[in-house]
């Protein structure tokens, strides 16, 4: 939104009111398709694949385990820093385990856990709905910016 936006996007009228209050009554009595009315955890998988790097880091992970700088070349603009708490944060929620090597200097791993490759199928339908969608989605927003101006 913008400031000033307080138009209503939406055309309705007082004669449809009727025939849409009919229609919300009847469908109240149906279960929703989810409910989140009490902690349902959603929040905290949203918190992590709403950041930024997630599904960039998991995607490359996917193709099995990587090392520190080789993320960092394949996660395109990803600070060293950023690339740590992302990696950090997805250990911490088991969807990635990091090994260390005892080598001189150190090497370390990263992979996916059998959690972490599970969410791979949902990152894969997100991407794939992204391509279906993104000329439909360009459209409106051009749309919507020209009726902005």
């Amino acid at each position: 939104m913008y400031e000033g936006h307080t138009e209503v996007t939406t055309d309705v009228t007082t004669d449809v009111t009727a025939d849409v209050t009919a229609d919300v009554t009847a469908d109240v009595t149906t279960d929703p398709l989810v409910s989140c009315a009490e902690e349902c955890g959603v929040r905290d998988v949203q918190d992590r694949l709403g950041d930024k790097w997630t599904v960039h880091v998991v995607v490359e992970l996917a193709a099995g385990a990587r090392r520190f700088r080789e993320l960092q070349r394949l996660v395109t603009g990803i600070s060293q820093r950023m690339l740590t708490l992302t990696l950090r944060r997805l250990e911490r929620d088991g969807l990635v385990t990091r090994t260390v090597y005892p080598t001189t200097p150190p090497q370390v791993e990263y992979e996916l856990t059998e959690t972490g490759h599970s969410m791979t199928h949902l990152i894969k339908q997100l991407i794939d709905w992204s391509l279906d969608h993104r000329a439909v989605i360009g459209r409106a927003r051009e749309e919507w910016d020209a009726k902005q101006r």
